[in-house]
């Protein structure tokens, strides 16, 4: 029997990456005001350069120039904001092509800029400023702003004598001041992101590490179970193999004890499962919300304060299977799950938001979710909206006792 392959350490597994883009959505609110930050700055320092070229009474065509090309150069910042926010800690400084025609582009307007406005500092600030989006390796980013910063604060003391010409305002200042703290306020901005990941990144792992853990408990049951059984029955088969040319009836007996050993082995395996599935359903809805919440989606839950009455081995795998379908196919930013009785039956809902409201092509799930709950005697209704998804599960309280 082959095993699946093992990713080469280092790398991204398809699964690995979705799950990390899952995380990332889940904090979208945190994403766009990181966005947001940046982009103003950025329009914020092209609006004090063309004010300060204004102020200066450089030409029409001049301002013109830089305020137009200022505003490209703003634009090719959500390519760079694109791709940063897909980054990952152990990527290799390698630019993405949007990276490269970002870099271009900050190139060429500070070029044009430098060379319209006869300022050192318009013509470095786009270039410098764009390198603080790329992938740097650890700890390097804080060397490179550092050493921007120096750059610019020489340049902006050799501008020092067009800076400040007769009759200028402050607005040469701001200048200043902005182009040459900009990198620095970048960096200080996506700090924060990157802080917010790592701290979200290693919640999941905690999650993930839990279940391995669980997994591996599992495993070493089954093990120590059908490894001890199947020894005894080999032992029992072999001395049955030997005594039947001698003596058939004690061939027969060692038979008869490999049947019961079968018979206990198949017997402690659904002990054993009966263990891991009889786990309360307060339990159950709690590990699902916990699961939910590992992903970055909010979760509320309510349930009913007798819940561990209800049909466990009914309810137990449909909660199971309905918080992996809000997992793979829901759009991660809300979810619901509730465990209400009413006087004939129990009724379990699970909601969440739908990124596509039209079924899945893998309806599997569902399938099994509807002959689980049929053969308790209980229905499943779906229902769909445009940005929301429900299972509906109800099962009669005469169930109870397969709980």
């Amino acid at each position: 029997m082959t095993g699946s392959p093992v990713p080469p350490a280092g790398t991204e597994t398809a699964a690995q990456r979705r799950g990390r883009l899952r995380l990332s959505r889940g904090i979208t609110a945190t994403w766009w005001y990181t966005v947001s930050a940046v982009v103003f700055l950025e329009l914020m320092i092209v609006a004090v350069w063309t004010g300060a070229l204004t102020e200066a009474g450089r030409s029409t065509a001049a301002i013109a120039t830089v305020g137009l090309g200022g505003l490209v150069w703003w634009v090719s910042t959500f390519l760079l904001m694109r791709e940063y926010r897909q980054r990952t800690e152990h990527e290799r400084f390698v630019p993405r092509p949007l990276v490269l025609v970002a870099l271009v582009i900050a190139a060429c307007f500070g070029l044009v800029a430098g060379l319209v406005s006869g300022l050192w500092l318009l013509g470095v600030v786009p270039l410098v400023q764009t390198s603080m989006f790329l992938n740097w390796p650890q700890g390097m980013r804080l060397r490179v702003v550092i050493a921007a910063t120096a750059l610019l604060v020489v340049l902006w003391f050799n501008d020092g004598r067009l800076v400040v010409p007769p009759g200028a305002g402050s607005t040469w200042w701001l200048l200043g001041f902005f182009s040459v703290s900009l990198p620095a306020m970048t960096v200080l901005t996506l700090w924060w992101w990157d802080v917010l990941m790592t701290v979200d990144r290693a919640r999941a792992s905690e999650s993930r590490l839990a279940a391995t853990q669980e997994r591996l408990r599992v495993a070493t049951d089954v093990h120590d179970l059908q490894g001890h059984h199947l020894q005894v029955i080999a032992l029992q088969l072999e001395l049955a193999e030997r005594l039947m040319p001698k003596d058939p009836d004690a061939a027969l007996t060692q038979l008869q004890a490999a049947r019961r050993s079968v018979d206990e082995a198949r017997q402690g395996t659904r002990d054993l499962a009966l263990r891991f599935r009889s786990v309360p359903l307060t339990v159950e809805i709690e590990n699902a919300a916990d699961l939910l919440r590992a992903a970055g989606t909010s979760v509320q839950v309510s349930v009913h304060a007798d819940a561990d009455r209800a049909p466990a081995s009914v309810l137990g795998p449909v909660i199971r299977e309905t918080t992996t379908n809000a997992l793979r196919h829901g759009g991660g930013r809300w979810a619901r799950l509730s465990l209400t009785r009413d006087a004939e039956a129990w009724r379990y809902e699970i909601e969440n938001d739908a990124t596509d409201a039209a079924p899945s092509a893998d309806g599997a799930g569902l399938d099994g979710i509807g002959r689980r709950v049929e053969d308790g005697g209980g229905s499943v209704r779906i229902r769909r909206r445009p940005q929301e998804f429900a299972v509906v599960v109800r099962v009669p309280v005469a169930a109870e006792g397969s709980r």
